[in-house]
């Protein structure tokens, strides 16, 4: 129960720390939003140690968000590193103490280069903060840490301010869902919101389709060379007429011992479902769901069939 006792007072240090920054918001968090908003170059954001981490992890949220940021640590910017700022930047630096010797010869450099300077600091006295544009507080009353020196409580009030200068750029920018995506395409938002019919779809060989007046027995051939589970049934002119499935065969085949030997557009199932190559795979997989069915006729607009989506290419896409 101590152990227990111990963590939550690490967590309420932690939780009275961003608690705290609520009221230290006003017109310089304004101001470095807009700042940020109005470059035409790139948010450095600089750091080092574990405020380096935190740093790190700023500038891949902003990127991620439509921001375009790149992370510069500060010890290696004064060993050549500096040549990656431009004038046009704004630099961001994060430092509890905003005092170290790297800082000291970092921030002179940075005034010559004209980058403005937004700084996250615990030190509003430090050189840092002297040397700055825009100072955001982000002191702390005491660190977690039972000795004060690791940085707990500090870095968490770091992050968070950092965290609230992303979402406000990111609300600023009008950045929705669909651009958020666009940066993530690897991952299930990005499948989910970029990916689309024509992108997993089965064509050429992959895609079976015969003329309704083929027998069934020719039919079956035809989805074994195209290993589907299903084919699709055009009229003269090419224009979908029907598809036939393993599930019809299976239904057939109960009742009819001829199966074999008919015309294909006798058994299969007429007028069925269809997609657009250009829909959303994700809007097509929500079809096929709704209509209980594993496969779907991909038809362009004169309802000619250009590709035949089936439930597994979805899985294999990572949308199921």
């Amino acid at each position: 129960m101590d152990l227990i006792k111990r963590a939550k007072e690490v967590l309420e240090i932690e939780a009275q720390a961003i608690r705290l920054l609520k009221d230290r918001l006003g017109g310089g968090f304004v101001k470095a939003v807009d700042l940020i908003l109005k470059s035409k170059g790139r948010v450095v954001v600089s750091g080092m140690g574990k405020t380096g981490i935190i740093a790190q992890k700023f500038s891949a949220t902003l990127a991620s968000t439509g921001t375009p940021s790149l992370f510069l640590h500060t010890a290696e910017a004064i060993h050549g590193d500096l040549g990656k700022v431009t004038s046009e930047d704004v630099v961001i630096i994060l430092s509890n103490s905003g005092s170290t010797e790297e800082m000291k010869k970092l921030l002179p450099i940075l005034k010559k280069i004209g980058a403005p300077i937004i700084s996250l600091t615990g030190n509003s006295k430090s050189v840092l903060a002297k040397y700055s544009d825009i100072v955001l507080d982000v002191s702390v009353k005491k660190e977690a840490c039972p000795l004060g020196l690791a940085p707990t409580a500090s870095t968490t009030a770091t992050l968070a301010m950092a965290d609230a200068l992303a979402v406000c750029l990111l609300e600023r920018k009008g950045f929705k869902e669909k651009d958020f995506a666009f940066f993530h395409p690897g991952g299930a938002l990005g499948r989910r919101l970029l990916l689309t019919v024509q992108d997993i779809m089965r064509q050429g060989v992959s895609c079976a389709v015969v003329r309704q007046d083929k027998l069934v027995a020719e039919v079956m051939l035809a989805i074994t060379h195209a290993r589907a589970g299903s084919a699709i049934v055009v009229d003269k002119n090419g224009k979908l007429e029907g598809i036939f499935t393993d599930g019809d065969l299976r239904r057939h085949l109960a009742s009819d011992k001829d199966l074999t030997a008919r015309l294909i557009k006798d058994v299969m199932t007429k007028n069925p479902t269809v997609v657009d190559k250009d829909m959303l795979a994700a809007e097509a997989m929500r079809i096929l769901q709704a209509k209980k069915i594993d496969e779907v006729p991909v038809v362009d607009r004169f309802r000619r069939p250009v590709g035949l989506l089936d439930v597994q290419d979805l899985l294999k896409a990572g949308l199921i």
